[in-house]
């Protein structure tokens, strides 16, 4: 049979464009000779829909779309939709073929971990779907149908498909692919059947999709494979092994036409090092946030230092630089070298830029309070820029970007409504350590200076006092990136991260004392993306108020 998967970008809620989606990708995929598309998991409503699912009217809605859908595809088709049934919705594949839905498989396994929350919205599936093309048995599952060891779509296989057919939203982190490659290709060898995995593409408030789709044979070869963070019509001829005479009768049957000519092997090449895959899906995480919200253009300050720097070379790889506008808000405290490196920035990038001095606000303000002294004086400069940042937002229409890193996040080495406003911080997964490999791969990648080397290999500070540096409040980067790795995503205690030798026993408590004193600000926080296992916001849930130690 000659399959196609589509690995698309839907929107949440944007249905009518959902469906125009999947109408061009069955277009293509006819024209190729397809005998069966495949769409992503919930490709109608756009994944994850989260509460919209708890409203009838979204649900009908999605319904209606998919009716409206039929009459317009032009070959068998699998479609991802939420779908009502007596007792709930259930997370749905519909088989659609002559202007008819045929067949419909309710996703059985319903995660509820780290991201996923689906059991709050769905009610699973009652059992396996297999329907036969030409000779041969297909079994159709969702996601995390594929994941569970003796799961639905071992069931399935064990059923007699010679083709277990995936539907898939399966949200990216770092080495998530590789991951995902391994399981579908040990499950494969493991239940001596082919696998087609079609894998959403795109970024959905703090998730990124990265499709990377594919094709395994019962061996667990690869035989197709779609591109990595961007959309792709994965085509690809397989040869099924004929059913068991003995294997059940599937209710429901599609042809499969003669193939004069074989296709070319369909390998969408995969990034080159761990940093090219991180920015690739952060290019396309911030790309679509900002461009599935409407807004005009990004704004951020640029300060000089690596953060700022890598954030607006980022918007410019996303959005282009007619769209990216940066502001540098200079007092006493900001050194000449930090303004200058803030301007190069800008105009290597070639984004528009002005420079607004604070140095009288920052007067004044302390003229009206002259109390404020130590912290509470130096966070004050980070508010006033705040103040000037969504004014012009405001006035512009640009998404303000925040800069903070995972370091500082987790931390709280930052100014609550100051250099933490925003609507988006596009590396708050991302480590210290890892923006400086970053910064020096965005240099390597364009071949110059983007971000200036003075800006990658000068000492961290937020510049709020006279020679004030990052390591006179944090242990050094190379030292705490580790502890809060072990932390928050390994989930040790300090004694436990003592012992393994990453720090002293008073080092790694006064670092847990940080991320746990500052809860508060991350609730406050805007959102960004996940890049990691565990991320901070849909990841990690823990209490503001909490005692223990």
């Amino acid at each position: 049979m000659r399959i196609a998967l589509a690995q698309l970008d839907p929107t949440v809620g944007d249905l009518a464009g959902n469906a125009v989606l999947v109408e061009s990708a069955a277009a293509r995929a006819a024209a190729l000779g397809a005998d069966l598309l495949i769409t992503p998991e919930l490709v109608i409503s756009g994944y994850p829909p989260e509460d919209l699912v708890l409203r009838p009217a979204f649900v009908a809605a999605c319904r209606a779309t998919v009716e409206g859908l039929l009459p317009r595809l032009p070959l068998p088709t699998l479609i991802g939709s939420p779908w009502q049934v007596d007792g709930g919705v259930t997370n749905a594949a519909l088989l659609t073929a002559g202007g008819r839905i045929v067949a419909r498989y309710d996703k059985m396994a319903l995660p509820n971990y780290s991201v996923f929350d689906e059991q709050r919205t769905f009610v699973p599936g009652a059992g396996p779907l297999l329907i036969r093309v030409g000779d041969a048995m297909l079994g159709i599952t969702i996601c995390e149908d594929i994941w569970i060891e003796n799961g639905p779509a071992a069931a399935a296989a064990r059923a007699g498909a010679a083709l277990i057919v995936n539907l898939s939203a399966s949200p990216y982190h770092l080495g998530k692919g590789e991951q995902r490659d391994e399981l579908l290709a040990t499950f494969a060898r493991e239940e001596g059947c082919a696998v087609a995995y079609a894998n959403l593409v795109g970024g959905q408030d703090e998730l990124a999709f990265d499709g990377r789709s594919l094709v395994l044979n019962a061996a667990g070869e690869l035989l197709a494979r779609g591109a990595f963070c961007a959309e792709d019509l994965v085509v690809c001829d397989l040869q099924l092994p004929a059913s068991a005479s003995s294997a059940p009768a599937p209710a429901t049957s599609i042809p499969v036409a003669q193939q004069s000519l074989p296709l070319p092997a369909h390998l969408a090449p995969l990034p080159a090092d761990a940093c090219d895959e991180l920015w690739s899906a952060l290019r396309l995480g911030l790309r679509d946030y900002v461009t599935k919200n409407g807004f005009r253009g990004v704004l951020l300050g640029v300060s000089g230092g690596i953060d700022s720097a890598l954030v607006a070379a980022l918007a410019v790889a996303a959005l282009g630089a007619d769209l990216v506008h940066g502001v540098s808000m200079p007092t006493q405290f900001n050194l000449a070298e930090t303004r200058s490196d803030a301007r190069v920035v800008a105009e290597h990038l070639g984004v528009d830029f002005r420079e607004l001095p604070i140095e009288d606000l920052r007067i004044s303000f302390h003229g009206l309070l002259p109390e404020l002294d130590g912290l509470a004086g130096e966070n004050l400069q980070a508010r006033i820029r705040a103040v000037l940042l969504m004014a012009l937002s405001n006035q512009h229409g640009w998404l303000v970007l925040t800069t903070g890193n995972k370091s500082e996040v987790a931390t709280g080495y930052s100014t609550l409504y100051g250099d933490s406003v925003g609507g988006f911080a596009p590396i708050k997964d991302v480590p210290k350590t890892l923006v400086h490999a970053l910064a020096r791969h965005v240099n390597a990648t364009e071949g110059r200076e983007v971000i200036p080397v003075s800006t990658i290999d000068r000492p961290p500070t937020a510049e709020l006092r006279h020679d004030q540096r990052d390591d006179q409040s944090l242990p050094p980067y190379a030292v705490l990136d580790p502890i809060l790795h072990a932390y928050i995503e390994e989930r040790l205690s300090p004694a436990e991260i003592a012992a393994r030798g990453l720090a002293d026993l008073s080092t790694a408590q006064r670092v847990a004392g940080l991320v746990d004193r500052a809860e508060y600000k991350r609730r406050q926080a805007a959102p960004g993306l996940k890049v990691h296992p565990i991320a901070f916001g849909r990841d990690r849930r823990m209490p503001i108020t909490n005692q223990f130690r």
